[in-house]
């Protein structure tokens, strides 16, 4: 059964998520209401993904009530501001085809001055009841630091780059002292998904479960309460990302994979992003 936690805010979430990241028109449609129709109930999109249209539509189409679907998009860099911000915010939602969307957040930071305007738009927003929480993503301990010394509304999560390769141990320890949980995008690894597949522990743990592994990937980010959202365009791995809450991994095997850690991102550093 998909677990849930709650956020800082007391909203209920869904702790695996699915990832449209790169899908478009048709392959998000198809995607979402794959995942829908087999369980999940967590999407993530973003204005940037170019695809909001397409998910609203699957989301319409799938017949679930809307308040069993927890829907995520973020404000693109380009929209940042505080009048940005509630422009660019209606047109999500109007793509969408949406009353309300559960989770809004600012996908990269683009210096703290505009990550201020821009929260106080989505509080107001927040407010006024159209977002029922609100976070961040791509965000370094500095960008926190600076956006809680103005914040009314502490954030309820920050989405990164998270996976065995790349374990952010100290920005979730940061996160944890306000109640911030972290999201967890390129679980598998992206397009490094082969150097997961092929690593001889990760091999070993997961013919010890029966299970494959990304499954054992995706387990080791839940058994850490972080929220993994993966993606997949082939209906049996998206079925198969999703069977993850019927195992638990050891103590000693949590360590094995702790030791995979690297550090290196297969996505841009925030600090150094031009786009």
């Amino acid at each position: 059964m998909m677990k849930k936690l709650i956020l800082n805010n007391g909203v209920e979430i869904p702790q695996l998520g699915f990832g449209t990241f790169r899908a478009k028109d048709d392959e998000a449609y198809q995607n979402v209401k794959c995942a829908l129709e087999n369980g999940y109930r967590h999407i993530d999109t973003a204005a940037a993904y170019g695809n909001e249209e397409s998910v609203g539509r699957a989301i319409k189409d799938s017949g679930i009530d809307r308040g069993e679907i927890f829907v995520t998009t973020k404000l693109w860099n380009d929209d940042q501001g505080y009048e940005e911000t509630k422009a660019a915010f209606t047109d999500s939602l109007n793509k969408l085809q949406l009353d309300y969307v559960d989770l809004y957040l600012i996908h990269w930071p683009k210096g703290y001055d505009k990550a201020r305007a821009s929260w106080r738009a989505m509080e107001e927003l927040y407010e006024e009841g159209k977002i029922r929480a609100i976070g961040v993503s791509n965000f370094n301990i500095h960008h926190l630091d600076d956006l809680l010394k103005t914040a009314r509304i502490m954030p309820v999560v920050n989405q990164v780059e998270c996976h065995v390769g790349l374990q952010n141990r100290v920005l979730q320890d940061y996160c944890k002292k306000f109640g911030i949980y972290l999201e967890a995008y390129a679980p598998l690894m992206s397009s490094n998904i082969g150097e997961l597949l092929n690593n001889e522990h990760m091999i070993e743990i997961a013919k010890k479960y029966g299970k494959t592994v990304p499954q054992v990937a995706i387990r080791f980010l839940l058994e850490r309460n972080i929220i993994p959202l993966p993606k997949s365009s082939t209906p049996e791995r998206i079925v198969s990302n999703k069977d993850v809450f019927d195992f638990t991994l050891t103590k000693e095997d949590m360590d094995i994979i702790a030791t995979l850690n690297n550090g290196r991102k297969l996505f841009p550093e925030p600090d150094n992003i031009n786009f």
